[in-house]
């Protein structure tokens, strides 16, 4: 059998044009910093998301670059912790001319003061959760959804295609993972009037779920919906599965990786829910992008390649547009 994750369609939130152009006026040419995991459990995933930028970048810099300038990427390994992604923001803030990143949450949320303070242009290409732009920084974007998006698509589903449904919910504590499975149970209960039977924060290391798997023996559910990551979400599926538990497993963006399947195992993470964007590999309009990654660095583009891609391209069009690298102006 085919193994799969079912998709959940999860509005698209696009970043502006950016009609004010990239980041502090720089004298050199144009540099996009790329703040990303390189080394860690994520590093594969920080990796696609700086070969795409690279792409971007070579593809306008064989049409001579933007305002007559070389473009340069600069790439800076936040380890996907948030303390080290404050000082790459402290490196980058007014060096660079824009920064594309970061990959988690967290680290997006401690780094954008030092950015918006330095005036430097910041588009996430993955990080969801809502507080990022709601503060209303000038110089913040992203260009994927949020986790109110996809808490709601999650919800909503549940309560559609399994009514008389028993909740699970285990979140990793990070500001992705809580964020996103508040959100999912926040509509869950707002449509349904019922309480989840088991609510469990963990930490984003753990790997021991004895506990869990017990409690959720104990507590019988039909849906466990995992607010977190790859690694520990298939960790913790596999842990299920081996105990008995069929629930329904369902998760949000940052369970949708192949590396999902393969460490869960593929008979486990049969039928896998997870929210995300319609499936780039797939769409007519990003055949390009994915021909040319291809063929660039002779692998498939990753689940935020696109994104990334695209990020690379709002910056760039819009100081092209602007005329300028100044982001206020």
């Amino acid at each position: 059998m085919k193994t799969r994750l079912i998709l959940l369609g999860c509005g698209l939130l696009a970043a502006a044009l950016l009609v004010l152009g990239g980041c502090s006026a720089l004298g050199g040419g144009v540099k996009i910093g790329v703040a990303v995991p390189l080394t860690g459990d994520q590093a594969l995933q920080g990796q696609q998301i700086l070969n795409a930028v690279h792409l971007a970048v070579d593809q306008w810099n064989a049409k001579g670059g933007v305002l007559g300038k070389k473009i340069t990427v600069v790439k800076a390994n936040d380890e996907g912790n948030a303390k080290m992604a404050k000082q790459v923001a402290r490196s980058l803030s007014g060096s660079v001319t824009a920064v594309i990143g970061h990959y988690n949450s967290a680290c997006t949320l401690a780094a954008e003061e030092l950015y918006y303070s330095s005036r430097t242009l910041m588009v996430t290409p993955s990080s969801t959760n809502p507080a990022i732009t709601d503060k209303g920084y000038p110089t913040i974007f992203r260009v994927c959804g949020r986790d109110d998006q996809q808490g709601s698509t999650a919800a909503q589903y549940v309560v559609k295609h399994f009514p008389d449904a028993r909740v699970a919910l285990i979140q990793n504590k990070s500001a992705y993972g809580e964020e996103l499975s508040n959100e999912f149970l926040r509509n869950y209960e707002y449509m349904t009037k019922k309480e989840s039977v088991y609510y469990k924060g963990i930490d984003a290391s753990d790997t021991d779920f004895a506990p869990i798997v017990k409690a959720l023996q104990e507590k019988k559910p039909t849906i466990i919906y995992y607010g977190g990551l790859f690694h520990q979400g298939a960790a913790l599926l596999k842990a299920v599965r081996q105990a008995g538990i069929d629930a329904t497993f369902v998760s949000g963006d940052g369970c949708y990786d192949p590396e999902f399947i393969s460490q869960a195992g593929a008979q486990n993470a049969e039928g896998a829910l997870c929210t995300f964007y319609p499936d780039h590999m797939h769409l007519a309009s990003a055949k390009e992008m994915v021909d040319a990654y291809r063929k660039a660095y002779h692998s498939e583009p990753g689940p935020y390649s696109m994104f990334a891609y695209i990020a690379t391209q709002v910056v760039l069009q819009g100081i092209q547009k602007a005329q300028t690298t100044d982001s206020l102006k």
